[in-house]
């Protein structure tokens, strides 16, 4: 908590963070609940803990640090032991040399600056102090105990015979009774907690024949984090059906379900599925983390000349814009980006989605059940009679929601959607084979997006690489097609590519984050003419030449230039 809370209230008014109306308010309603305007701000949502952590940086001149999912190796956090970083609510990260970094929730508590500058002084170390979040110290705090310990601790409360597989009660009573156990559900909270702080985005639950393993997907990626013996397996899916209200007796059909929890007062939805197995049910959660901040598009990876065409098409009142890619390439993330960048009082703004990622203040976000009947088609009709000036459609999958979507963006309104193709050329025959009729397709389309993800490098390891000349030889060719105008700043003729050595930071795999790679149809005139005689893709690359079009592999490999990303992830992306 910072001391001093009318500078800080200040400091938010001067960063236009809070209005001058909205502070005096505040400081009244703390005044009379006996609270700090810090506790009122946070608890109420009014900003951010991240952007409110950024103003106590400023005030303080100390910088901030996010512990979230960073490995922190088990010498370097003993530097302060448990009992006193718990107290002082402080912890030890990262060493350098003789330095070592603690982070702080509260850098003003000078007992605590004396607590840690006596540990550094014994060890001859000096203290470099960072603030941190109180969600990101409790990130960090876990690593304590690692989650084999946690693991262990918990199956020691979990015997074979108590719980076998062949044993398991058939009365629902019963298996209730099983599944509501201390142990089990501490289990399932374990692996749901250890995914959220790894910053995973689907956990995988699997059955072998002997055991069962739980796979975490980060940055694109799965990896093997646990296994656990075979006899808690359906114990555990039990529990997770029970949470997402689905059939326990039901383990011939897949089931989807959906679960909604609250971690360090952040509102976690999971996304469930199961699916039968020869050696048992499988089951995938998909995290949302609908506390997310909704990112810019410089953050997600746009570059300039890409974010000035998205921007003067979503400045067009009515018409079609699409994204394309395959399920996990980010799509959604940008569609809420231009949503946001469009969200403003005067303008309506309804969505369609399955599921809801994100919650935007402002926008009518509606969420698809296919069960009742309520999908993206049904759906569309009902919302085209809600007066909306723009329209999100999480999907066009069929025909009849392609034929409501070019009439709704003939009719006045800009319509946003995906679509399932392999780069941005494919979206116009794709349309045409839902049966979307050449000549209004050519009326109301006007950008096509196509993205994937790429790793980005660890930059708290980036070390410079060289390549293999027949590697180097492909991308060079790969590079003589880029316009000069993406190219600005970059020497060509002395190309220099990066990776990640592994470090604490990045868990020993040489990247942390993903960064978008694309590749952009505006749609001009020409292609519009083109369009309308039935779509013809080799005509619209002729036409594609004149508007600086690159692909998304040499938008990734301008990427791997630039020290984003690295060579393996451009051959990935392009399958060089």
């Amino acid at each position: 908590m910072y001391k001093d809370q009318k500078k800080l209230v200040q400091a938010l008014i001067d960063e236009k963070l809070l209005s001058q109306e909205t502070s005096v308010d505040l400081v009244k309603r703390a005044e009379q609940l006996k609270k700090k305007p810090e506790e009122l701000l946070l608890s109420e949502k009014i900003i951010s803990e991240k952007k409110l952590l950024d103003i106590k940086s400023k005030l303080l001149n100390i910088p901030t640090a996010d512990l979230k999912g960073i490995k922190i190796s088990k010498k370097i956090l003993n530097l302060i032991p448990r009992e006193v970083a718990d107290n002082y609510q402080m912890v030890a990260f990262e060493k350098i040399d003789k330095e070592v970094h603690v982070g702080m929730t509260n850098p003003q508590n000078f007992k605590a600056i004396e607590a840690v500058e006596f540990l550094a002084k014994k060890a001859n170390l000096k203290i470099r102090y960072f603030i941190v979040s109180h969600a990101s110290l409790k990130s960090a705090f876990r690593q304590y105990q690692v989650i084999g310990d946690e693991v262990k601790d918990v199956l020691s409360g979990i015997s074979a015979e108590s719980i076998a597989l062949e044993k398991l009660p058939t009365s629902k009573e019963k298996m209730e009774e099983v599944i509501k156990s201390a142990p089990v559900s501490k289990m399932v909270l374990v692996i749901l907690r250890h995914a959220i702080d790894g910053r995973a985005s689907d956990i995988h639950i699997e059955p072998t024949l002997k055991d069962t393993k739980i796979r975490y997907r980060i940055d694109g990626t799965l990896r093997t984090s646990l296994v656990l013996p075979k006899y808690i397996h359906a114990a555990i899916v039990a529990r997770i059906k029970v949470l997402s209200n689905l059939k326990l007796d039901e383990t011939r059909q897949p089931q989807d379900g959906r679960i909604r929890l609250n971690f360090e007062n952040r509102e976690i939805d999971f996304r469930i599925s199961t699916l039968p197995l020869f050696e048992g049910e499988k089951v995938v959660l998909r995290i949302l983390d609908t506390a997310n901040e909704v990112l810019t598009l410089e953050q997600l990876g746009f570059n300039p000349i890409y974010i000035e065409l998205i921007t003067k098409a979503i400045k067009k009142p009515h018409g079609l814009m699409l994204l394309t890619g395959p399920t996990g390439s980010g799509k959604t993330t940008t569609l809420y980006t231009i949503l946001t960048m469009l969200n403003k009082d005067g303008i309506n703004i309804i969505t369609l989605e399955d599921p809801i990622e994100y919650y935007i203040p402002g926008v009518n976000q509606s969420q698809i059940n296919p069960e009742i009947g309520y999908t993206f088609t049904s759906g569309l009709r009902s919302i085209l009679r809600q007066d909306p000036n723009i329209v999100m459609l999480g999907e066009i999958r069929d025909k009849e929601t392609t034929e409501l979507v070019v009439h709704a963006s003939l009719t006045g309104h800009l319509i946003l959607s995906t679509l399932h193709t392999n780069n941005a050329l494919g979206a116009i025959p794709r349309l045409i084979d839902l049966d979307a009729e050449p000549f209004l397709l050519s009326s109301v389309l006007n950008l096509v997006i196509a993205q994937r993800l790429a790793r980005k490098i660890c930059e708290d390891c980036k070390k410079e690489t060289t390549i293999e000349p027949t590697v180097l030889a492909k991308l060079k060719d790969q590079l003589s097609g880029i316009p000069a105008v993406y190219l600005e700043g970059i020497d060509t003729s002395n190309l220099k590519f990066y990776q990640g050595e592994g470090c604490a930071h990045c868990g020993n795999i040489g990247y942390q984050g993903r960064v978008a790679a694309a590749e952009i149809i505006s749609v001009t005139p020409e292609i519009r003419e083109i369009i309308n005689r039935g779509g013809d893709n080799a005509a619209t690359r002729k036409s594609l030449v004149k508007q600086n079009f690159i692909t998304l592999n040499q938008d990734c490999l301008i990427k791997a230039i630039q020290g984003i990303t690295t060579v393996e992830e451009v051959m990935r992306i392009a399958h060089l």
